[in-house]
């Protein structure tokens, strides 16, 4: 199997047979450090970090030169570094990230209608109705991958296959720059030889159970009772991957996808222990996550923080709201109560605020009165301002002065909407 710097990739013949195989999954390569190389041709060949290059920084993405000395996204700059001392560190432009994402999503919807973006870098294509016009699956992705290379001059990797979950296997078993085809035919046989970390949804914690009971491949889970697999997993999951694991599947694609979450992180450039502090980035990040609902017409019911303390050890609690809302205030205030209900052990690396269980604004049962009212109006006016001046021109007083911290940015930025693909963040 491919691993994350690109050796042991495998990839398809041009002749390669796939039949019964209509489901893509498309991924842009080490798209944020392929995107600073492509505007920056002098950095082509060398190792790149994307993250600012001072201060406590994560990196963002890695070119595959640095993902071979063992740099990965998440990890602390000064760490990725220490791996690979002669890496070149760029600060990311998520602005010029966005762009070309949105290039990129357009190519795909000039092929099918059937395309739902997973992440700023990728998406899933049903092209089984594409055929008439375009050819086979796998004509269909030769075309898109070069399409992709002539108008943005950069690279994708694709999986070729009859699921969505074995589509991604394989789209990452291919990259860097490749594709490879599984034929409906071919998915046991495919399936059986790759470790339990390759299925979807299979984490380190997932795969340490399973690999402590002796389960270390998909074959070896199809030789597991379905008991042991609930015992070492949980009922729901165990239920999954045994599904995973024969091949089923049955999840469609989703052209009006709804995000489950929303949210902003920050990583401070030195440990904060003043609990003041920390409840004002918390309102400010509440204001962004509330801001970043409005522009999509969303609004939450749970909203949940995370804390990363000094020792990395990192904590989050949640809070059901009364009523879901999209208003920054009323956000802040919710984290604001479960951050006074934590115990402040030690120093804070890190803080974040995100909405979950969103819905489209207005989806319930109108109130008889609304007490968010009077800051949504204000609120309405500040999106007014931010839309006219830009972000920052209008902030909270509470709010003014030297930023503390070294990723003040969507944690997951998300591919921007299409005009025709209803609303996504």
């Amino acid at each position: 199997m491919g691993r994350g710097d690109g050796t042991g990739r495998i990839v398809s013949l041009d002749d390669a047979d796939d039949t019964g195989a209509g489901i893509l999954h498309v991924d842009m390569d080490a798209f944020y450090a392929s995107v600073e190389v492509l505007d920056d041709p002098s950095l082509r060949g060398k190792p790149v970090i994307v993250g600012a290059p001072e201060g406590r920084s994560v990196v963002s993405s890695a070119s595959y030169e640095a993902r071979r000395f063992g740099v990965r996204s998440a990890m602390p700059v000064p760490q990725a570094l220490r791996l690979c001392p002669n890496a070149i560190t760029v600060m990311p432009h998520f602005d010029r990230y966005l762009a070309l994402s949105a290039q990129v999503m357009a190519i795909f919807q000039t092929i099918t209608p059937l395309v739902e973006p997973l992440s700023i870098d990728e998406a899933f294509l049903d092209v089984r109705g594409a055929r008439r016009l375009w050819g086979p699956p796998g004509t269909i992705a030769r075309m898109l991958r070069e399409r992709v290379r002539v108008e943005t001059g950069l690279t994708c990797s694709i999986g070729v296959a009859a699921t969505k979950h074995v589509a991604k296997m394989a789209s990452t078993i291919s990259k860097p720059d490749g594709l490879l085809i599984v034929k409906a035919a071919d998915t046991a046989a495919f399936l059986a030889a790759r470790p339990v970390r390759a299925l979807w949804g299979v984490g380190p914690k997932s795969a340490e159970a399973l690999e402590g009971r002796g389960i270390r491949t998909v074959a070896d889970i199809l030789q597991t009772p379905r008991p042991v697999l609930d015992r070492a997993l949980g009922a729901a999951m165990g239920e999954r991957i045994w599904h995973l694991a024969r091949g089923i599947d049955p999840r469609q694609i989703q052209t009006d996808r709804v995000e489950k979450s929303v949210g902003h992180e920050e990583t401070f450039h030195d440990d904060i222990a003043d609990p003041l502090i920390l409840r004002s980035e918390l309102r400010r990040l509440a204001d962004r996550v509330g801001a970043r609902l409005r522009e999509n017409g969303w609004e939450a019911s749970t909203i949940s923080l995370k804390l990363r303390f000094a020792d990395f050890t990192t904590i989050s609690r949640a809070q059901t709201l009364p009523e879901p809302t999209a208003v920054g205030q009323r956000i802040g205030d919710a984290a604001h109560d479960l951050f006074d209900a934590l115990e402040l052990r030690m120093p804070v690396r890190l803080v974040g605020v995100r909405a979950e269980k969103l819905r489209a604004f207005g989806g319930g049962a109108l109130a008889l009165w609304d007490d968010d009212d009077e800051w949504r109006r204000v609120e309405g006016a500040l999106d007014d301002a931010t839309a006219r001046f830009g972000r920052g021109a209008v902030t909270r007083a509470t709010l003014l002065g030297r930023a503390r911290g070294g990723t003040d940015l969507p944690s997951h930025p998300r591919a921007p909407s299409h005009p025709h693909d209803g609303h996504r963040t």
